[in-house]
């Protein structure tokens, strides 16, 4: 094909998917699974470019079900600061997609300037899956290019790149591209039935909320002699919060977000809390935290509790437990739980879906119908766990306001291979200062 007319076709296709009202391929649930030998792959004024941002186990995982969500959707470019996570990712769902992934050499991108490549190449759907340090500024360059995006969570780890998801989230709605979070509970059929009861007034008016997200210890590896420093923290994102966040916002938003979401997404006045390390203790675990506990305080008395912790051969718990004027409601993720034990009785028995294929579903179901989905919600949800995080490492009660009003920015300004951005010291609540 001449450039040209590639570049016609592009036209014309990027016209159709703004303005047909094509009905959805398929229903909300269903996966439309195209396998390798009958994808026709064959690019056309209503085809989907996607273009993926991150290629981990997550962003694989996510091109995976954006693939299965619609059969007229190819992969058509991947980023990546490791070509080795780009390779394998790209191999797994060649296997698993064949020919509806065409991504050319000219589109694999390796780098830390390999996002901006991406986003300005012809995709119309951008995935961002990397480590959430990054996300801030992915996000606001993939909308300002005018892409329809999903964000994995969290998508900042510091108050200044919430600003900047705050933002995005303005512009990607007055603009009617759709933004999709990683918060993947608001996906789940059994938690909408269950949380929309409960706003519906199932428990009457909710005064306490405890929520957990107890596991194990996860994965690390070895420094290697080739490696920078640079390359060990990239490796290692987890266990360094200017890539992370602590594992209270990278992990245990989750549980978070469903403590706001039964209750209409009101925002705490406060917090105060602790935490700290006990087990996690070798240099290699970085400086992050293994525990949190934090109490959260809302208008009229309300009180909402969190415990988390990522320690080996203890209890696991990963729940919602809510206690109202007229009874209490249980959410448990683990032994997929959701009832409400109140005057009138009542327990989930309906539909389960996989709420990360459910998200693709709804967000290529939303761009094939010409609607607009905004998880408004994310930016918030997220501060939740900045801001508990903030209250633990240094000991102090943190109003919304003056978490929302911080200034610390965890990330260097520039990331380079030679970067040697310094491992702070373990926060110690009454010492480590609120900024």
């Amino acid at each position: 094909m001449e450039k040209s007319e590639h570049n016609n076709l592009n036209a014309t296709r990027r016209k159709f998917i703004k303005s047909t009202g094509a009905a959805a391929v398929g229903g909300t649930l269903a996966l439309n699974f195209i396998s390798p030998k009958d994808a026709s792959a064959q690019i056309n004024a209503d085809t989907l470019k996607v273009g993926l941002v991150g290629c981990g186990g997550r962003g694989t995982g996510a091109a995976n079900q954006a693939l299965k969500a619609d059969k007229n959707v190819i992969l058509t470019a991947m980023a990546d600061i490791f070509p080795d996570r780009l390779n394998s990712s790209m191999e797994n769902l060649k296997k698993a997609h064949g020919p509806r992934v065409q991504v050319d050499p000219d589109h694999q991108f390796i780098g830390f300037e390999a996002y901006k490549q991406l986003i300005a190449s012809d995709v119309d759907v951008v995935l961002l899956a990397t480590p959430p340090g990054f996300r801030p500024q992915q996000l606001e360059e993939s909308v300002a290019a005018g892409k329809h995006v999903f964000c994995e969570k969290p998508m900042a780890v510091d108050v200044p790149g919430i600003r900047k998801v705050m933002e995005a989230i303005k512009k990607a709605k007055a603009q009617n591209t759709s933004l999709m979070s990683g918060f993947c509970w608001r996906y789940h059929l059994p938690k909408r039935e269950t949380f929309a009861r409960i706003q519906d007034g199932a428990l009457g008016d909710i005064h306490t909320i405890y929520n957990t997200y107890n596991t194990g210890t996860l994965w690390s590896k070895e420094r290697q002699a080739d490696w920078s420093e640079a390359e060990y923290q990239l490796r290692n994102w987890l266990y360094y919060n200017w890539l992370s966040g602590d594992h209270i916002t990278e992990q245990a938003v989750h549980s978070l977000d469903m403590m706001v979401w039964a209750l209409g997404d009101e925002m705490p006045v406060s917090c105060v809390g602790t935490g700290g390390r006990q087990v996690r203790t070798d240099p290699k675990f970085g400086h992050v935290y293994d525990h949190f506990a934090i109490a959260y305080d809302f208008d009229g008395g309300k009180r909402g509790f969190h415990f988390s912790r990522q320690q080996f051969n203890c209890a696991n718990s990963y729940a919602v437990e809510m206690a109202g004027t007229q009874g209490k409601g249980t959410v448990d993720c683990i032994r997929n739980i959701h009832e409400i034990n109140a005057e009138e009785k009542w327990r989930y028995r309906g539909e389960q879906n996989d709420m990360y294929q459910t998200e693709h579903d709804e967000l290529f179901a939303a761009i094939r119908n010409s609607e607009t989905i905004s998880d408004a919600f994310m930016a918030h949800s997220n501060m939740l766990a900045i801001m508990g995080r903030m209250a633990a490492y240094t000991g102090q009660v943190i109003t919304w306001e003056d978490a929302m009003n911080s200034q610390e920015k965890l990330g260097p300004e520039n990331y380079s291979w030679t970067l040697n951005h310094p491992v702070s010291e373990v926060p110690k609540p009454g010492i480590t200062e609120f900024s």
